[in-house]
């Protein structure tokens, strides 16, 4: 029996062809993160997809990796940590941050 091909919907959060893991809207950097905590150390690694591979040192428990990670990516960007908002993922891996008006960017996003 063949499967019918259905038409490919828009997604409903404007993100049609955008094929990296971050994007401008005006001055905020949108980035999807793909998070390991309880890591060796904490980085940036490479693009996986459309996510970003961030690991962090903190245990998952409570949200602390979450936590421990915006801290680490606003030494990263040079804004304070209050500019980096989770929009979801507080408690998962797989998470998005806006970053408001990065003073710089990491080697990845060049």
């Amino acid at each position: 029996m063949k499967r019918q091909r259905t038409k490919k919907r828009p997604a409903e959060d404007g993100a049609e062809g955008r094929d990296s893991f971050f994007w401008w809207e005006e001055d905020v950097l949108v980035v999807n993160i793909l998070g390991k905590p309880a890591a060796s150390r904490d980085a940036i690694g490479k693009p996986k997809g459309r996510q970003l591979q961030v690991s962090v040192t903190e245990a998952p428990r409570f949200g602390r990796a979450t936590d421990h990670m915006v801290r680490f990516l606003a030494g990263e960007f040079g804004v304070a940590p209050h500019a980096i908002t989770v929009v979801f993922g507080c408690f998962n891996v797989n998470k998005q941050l806006r970053i408001k008006a990065p003073a710089k960017l990491p080697g990845v996003f060049r």
